[in-house]
């Protein structure tokens, strides 16, 4: 035996014998560390609580007991062949609900703001035209990110609550000659649902790439990605997908992997470069290579999520959304609301856009709901702050029961913010 060896196993004897005498954590407290300046947060002390709220805002939504459990399984490493076979289900059942055979399709790391850049900077290199379609803060968000980059920015807008006609995307298209167009399907700042049919081939025919955010409809209304010519379309999970939210599915078209590959100049964001995460995602011919470490739970959740939606089916649920919107906008009657979008064809079957009785305040009603009923209603969001609030039956929340609930604590708020007391009992 070496004497390295020999001395290896006498101090370990000497530790054991100690240990009996003093306990292991002492033994470990006698360490040469130096003593820490920051102590032990108290507010850590014992397990977190979290109450139970109903959420019926703009998001987030509700998660099924199934999609919840899903975070809770094992974890695993994100190059295991497990965790692969769950990535290729999350992508099937991607490619399911945004309606394309695109290879191109994946989910990234992060919210649907993540979405949202990592789409603006594979497609966009500096000087590169962007015509952004503005009707709410999504259009606001887009051309910040653009600017960024560099991208010579130029914007269509409509007034809030209002859509963009196919006429007016010919108009725009002509005026500018943009090699991407900007439009978000489900604006949730205004509630405005936007048409999308057609405007692929339009856009096309000015060789035009068509970018569209849906955010706040995709599970919810119709859409049809390779139908529709859309070239790259995102969402987030945590609204009609009912996953948490940390995750930003997207979907690139080939049009739009050939303008990533004619680039000039390098993306400009290591993480969201798609040259890698095509391969990531096993998008491509090649073998898998690390990129980052992904959230496995996520995916988890996310895997599960796309399953409900799978087994209830996409129409049903296009039908279920449409279905509850439209009895709570009788509902709102009744209580002496009104619609932010006057259009019936241009509203958001997920989102609604509520104008308040003249002699109620917004923040009133929101307030109150939450103190009393636990039931989150979001204000209005840039162009609409102060103006409205927004109420969200998305997914699980579609339904009669949640629609009941809602509408009696929204009748309780408005009758307390005029004095009336407590209002309907609940």
């Amino acid at each position: 035996m070496s004497t390295g060896a020999f001395f290896v196993r006498v101090s370990l004897g000497r530790v054991l014998r100690n240990s009996r005498r003093v306990g292991i954590k002492q033994i470990l407290n006698m360490s040469q560390f130096p003593a820490v300046e920051i102590a032990p947060p108290t507010v850590l002390n014992g397990k977190i609580n979290v109450p139970q709220k109903l959420l019926l805002g703009a998001g987030p939504a509700m998660s099924s007991d199934r999609v919840l459990a899903a975070g809770s399984l094992p974890l695993l490493g994100i190059l295991h062949t497990e965790s692969f076979q769950v990535m290729d289900e999350v992508k099937a059942g991607l490619q399911y609900v945004f309606q394309t055979k695109s290879p191109l399709t994946l989910a990234i790391s992060g919210t649907g703001h993540a979405g949202m850049e990592a789409a603006a900077v594979n497609l966009l290199e500096p000087g590169d035209v962007l015509l952004v379609c503005q009707k709410g803060i999504w259009g606001e968000r887009m051309t910040d990110m653009a600017q960024r980059i560099g991208a010579d920015v130029r914007v269509a807008n409509k007034t809030p609550g209002d859509a963009f006609t196919l006429d007016d995307i010919e108009e725009a298209l002509k005026q500018h000659n943009p090699a991407v167009l900007f439009i978000t399907q489900g604006e949730s700042s205004t509630g405005v649902g936007q048409p999308l049919e057609g405007m692929g081939d339009l856009c096309h025919r000015y060789d035009c790439l068509l970018l569209v955010d849906t955010v706040a409809s995709l599970g919810g209304m119709p859409l049809f990605t390779d139908k529709w010519g859309i070239d790259v379309c995102y969402t987030g999970t945590q609204k009609v997908l009912n996953a948490p939210p940390s995750l930003a599915p997207i979907t690139f078209s080939e049009r739009a992997r050939e303008k990533i590959a004619r680039r000039k100049t390098k993306v400009q964001s290591f993480y969201f470069d798609m040259n890698f995460l095509f391969n990531y995602w096993g998008c491509d011919e090649g073998p898998r290579k690390y990129h980052h470490t992904g959230p496995i739970t996520s995916y988890y959740q996310l895997r599960e999520a796309l399953a409900e939606i799978a087994e209830e089916g996409l129409e049903n649920s296009w039908a279920k959304h449409e279905r509850t919107t439209s009895q709570f906008h009788k509902e709102l009657k009744t209580l002496g609301c009104d619609l932010f979008v006057k259009n019936k064809d241009y509203r958001l079957p997920t989102i609604t856009s509520v104008v308040l009785p003249k002699d109620v305040h917004w923040k009133d009603v929101t307030s109150y709901v939450m103190q009393k009923h636990k039931i989150e209603m979001a204000g209005g969001l840039g162009p609409t702050a102060g103006q409205i609030i927004r109420v969200g039956f998305m997914g699980h929340n579609s339904c009669p029961e949640v629609l009941a609930r809602g509408v009696a604590a929204l009748s309780d708020a408005i009758k307390h913010a005029r004095g009336g007391g407590d209002g309907a009992k609940m």
